[in-house]
């Protein structure tokens, strides 16, 4: 009985000590394109983020290198996870294919897969917001032909603030999945 009142006063001790954290919801931006797609089915695979974009922590290029966070307001939601479904969201928006997130939802197996490897993204001390990297897509047991594509998006920060940035990122990742559709479609 005592070792439960030890850990419930302990629990209580670190709940209360805890300074809460705000948190910025990554809110994705809706594309006006619409076009038929090439294929039935594309699945987009987790997008693959550097390792200070990955996580919650909402990076900030301080100078040319050198790259800071703060604790202060964390990302709402796991940054290659957020990412992916913002990207699948698009992308099913936009093309007349069915869209889904890896793992593939549905039965069967999609005619695309879709793979972005992020290089960078970055709110820079230029004052642009930096999305780079490469992506791939590949076709199995469908005539499509297998493709690998560059891409450097920058978006201008109106300000340093997180919201400007969050805005900046939701822009860049429209334009990247504006054009992976049009890669996808007729």
């Amino acid at each position: 009985m005592i070792r439960i009142l030890l850990a419930l006063s302990i629990a209580t001790l670190t709940a209360c000590s805890t300074t809460p954290t705000n948190r910025l919801d990554f809110s994705p931006v809706t594309s006006e394109l619409k076009l038929h797609a090439l294929v039935r089915s594309a699945m987009v695979r987790t997008v693959s983020l550097p390792t200070y974009a990955a996580a919650e922590e909402i990076a900030i290029e301080l100078a040319p290198g050198i790259i800071g966070t703060s604790a202060d307001i964390l990302w709402a939601d796991d940054p290659e996870r957020a990412v992916t479904l913002a990207m699948t969201q698009q992308l099913d928006a936009i093309l007349s294919a069915t869209v889904g997130p890896d793992p593939w939802p549905f039965a069967g197996l999609p005619d695309v897969a879709i793979d972005v490897r992020v290089a960078q993204m970055l709110a820079g001390s230029d004052g642009l917001f930096h999305l780079s990297g490469q992506y791939f897509i590949g076709g199995d047991g469908i005539d499509f032909p297998n493709g690998s594509f560059g891409f450097d998006i920058r978006k201008p920060l109106n300000s340093g603030e997180v919201r400007d940035i969050a805005r900046a990122q939701a822009l860049a990742l429209l334009e990247l999945s504006e054009g992976i559709a049009k890669r996808l479609a007729r």
